[in-house]
């Protein structure tokens, strides 16, 4: 079969309506910005991971950071498990967008083995608890 004139993957795809472009949240990368965020921001501990959220005086979208420490694994679980986090919060961000914050997530021991849908849940009542809107 053959592929699809242009012109009609074109019309199709507009038919199907219009493209919501949601901003992916920073990033969080210098150290100094993850001690900042621990020492300034504001703890939430759940099953799956713990949550500092520190204000920020603008309304540029939130800034993310992930780490997982040593006492979860070696680096292959470590990997895992924020690769984990990463995921969640990328589904969680896009149908919930987040303004306003340095967020960082820390992976625990627990996170590696949570079913998916308990770790986004879990992120969602750390956001609640830590006072994200």
């Amino acid at each position: 079969m053959a592929p699809a004139p242009l012109s009609e993957m074109t019309s199709a795809k507009l038919a199907a309506g219009p493209t919501i472009l949601v901003r992916c949240p920073g990033r969080l990368k210098q150290r100094k910005e993850f001690l900042r965020a621990a020492s300034k921001g504001r703890k939430a501990a759940v099953h799956g991971l713990v949550l500092q959220a520190l204000p920020r005086d603008d309304t540029e979208v939130a800034r993310v950071g992930f780490t997982v420490t040593k006492k979860v694994g070696n680096a292959v679980i470590r990997n895992r498990t924020r690769r984990r986090l990463k995921e969640a919060a990328r589904l969680l961000f896009r149908e919930r967008p987040v303004t306003g914050f340095d967020l960082v997530m820390i992976g625990r021991d627990t996170t590696r083995g949570r079913p998916f849908a308990e770790l986004i849940e879990d992120l969602r009542r750390a956001l609640a608890k830590a006072g994200v809107p």
